[in-house]
């Protein structure tokens, strides 16, 4: 199955037509034609089924013939990840955690951080494209990049960890969460937290965690505690 996105449907809509690129990509790419059936998702759960009406490369046009609402997971998962030296890794982690089922990720800018800005257009392409590729119908939502204090600063009630590199007692990731309960992670930039921010971590209510004895990089430590949260809450 193909899907595509489209943000502005509802179930109220009976026809609507793709953009220039999307109807390009439908009609010569897939080589779609009138009376094609084509799966959309507006994000927010809805799968669509629609019907090609005018195959265009232009604008093609199609009427929908049904809808199905997916429900919501029972937990949410918040990443907070300060963005990594390298762009291309963070989109890997992007297009990753996307597919296993992160439902925010907020990029968090640390003491250590090397990397301030980010192109915050290119990464909702990345997590759009992922969203597609993985056949899920609920696009993350990515925040602004936040200060460090200005993230804890707001107003948690869920189970909230900070992964971290330095000595201390921690808990294991697996052994302190159960399913259905909403959960925020952080993860540091590549020099780690400092210690006045895992102190204020604590102060915050942010109990340390480990990931296992392997010293990881931004992106995988954030790649294993989303699959470590999914597989905890499938059931494995």
């Amino acid at each position: 199955m193909q899907l595509f996105y489209n943000p502005s449907l509802d179930n109220s809509a009976n026809q609507f037509s793709f953009n220039k690129e999307e109807s390009k990509h439908i009609v010569k790419v897939l080589r779609k034609k009138e009376g094609d059936e084509l799966h959309i998702t507006n994000g927010r759960g809805v799968l669509f089924t629609a019907k090609i009406l005018v195959a265009d490369i232009n604008k093609c046009k199609a009427s929908i013939i049904s809808t199905q609402k997916r429900h919501p997971k029972m937990f949410r998962l918040h990443l907070a990840v300060a963005p990594t030296k390298s762009a291309e890794r963070y989109e890997w982690f992007l297009e990753k955690a996307t597919e296993i089922g992160v439902h925010e990720i907020t990029p968090i800018l640390c003491d250590h951080s090397e990397r301030k800005i980010l192109k915050m257009e290119r990464l909702q392409k990345v997590v759009q494209s992922a969203m597609k590729q993985s056949l899920r119908t609920y696009l993350p939502k990515i925040n602004n990049p936040v200060s460090y204090t200005e993230f804890l600063s707001q107003d948690h009630k869920e189970l909230l960890f900070i992964a971290h590199c330095q000595e201390g007692e921690k808990l294991n990731l697996k052994r302190c969460i159960a399913a259905d309960k909403d959960i925020t992670i952080l993860i540091g930039p590549e020099g780690d937290f400092s210690h006045k921010e895992i102190k204020e971590a604590s102060e915050n209510n942010f109990l340390p965690i480990t990931l296992g004895e392997a010293r990881l990089r931004t992106e995988t430590a954030a790649i294993v505690a989303c699959t470590a949260v999914a597989l905890i809450n499938s059931g494995s």
